[in-house]
């Protein structure tokens, strides 16, 4: 491929979105992807249960961030119409779902086998990247928004389906 066919897309790929996001993003998914490769590597007969809690934590630190930019699109949003106030609500209310799922995998994973709370905190990436994809369509979130989030999303998933398919055995 061409420098000038590959350049051409990386700007479809980003679609407005800054290539500083793009970088930021790929170098927060770096922490899952060391995790999980550890997990697999090291035999499913030796515990570490705090590699998967951390792998769990970040998780779901990471989920509360995405939770939090549309806490963030809310709030800088002109709420000058009815439809705009409730979208902005919506916005609100949806953004702590994923906060949620985060914690409830994080607290599955303490309570029961951790590879239990990683199948949740899948649930919960799928779930918002859902809801993120239905914002999308109704132009609800910035160009560009759903091609970034995709990327990583199917890195964390990838990762952490590894992860817990590891730690099942």
């Amino acid at each position: 491929m061409s420098l000038a066919r590959g350049m051409s897309a990386l700007a479809w790929l980003r679609r407005g979105t800054p290539l500083l996001a793009y970088a930021l993003g790929l170098a927060g998914a770096l922490p899952v992807v060391a995790m999980s490769t550890a997990l697999v590597a090291i035999p499913s007969e030796v515990r570490v249960p705090k590699l998967c809690l951390a792998l769990l934590g970040y998780g779901a630190v990471t989920l509360s961030f995405i939770g939090a930019v549309h806490w963030g699109i809310a709030l800088a949003s002109p709420r000058s119409t009815e439809a705009s106030r409730r979208l902005a609500r919506w916005r609100l209310m949806l953004g702590v779902l994923p906060a949620l799922a985060g914690w409830a995998s994080l607290l599955i994973g303490i309570l029961m086998p951790p590879f239990v709370g990683l199948l949740v905190l899948m649930v919960g990436f799928a779930m918002t990247g859902a809801v993120e994809a239905y914002a999308t369509r109704r132009n609800a979130l910035p160009p560009g928004y759903m091609s970034m989030r995709w990327l990583l999303t199917v890195i964390v998933e990838a990762c952490l389906l590894a992860a817990a398919l590891s730690r099942m055995v």
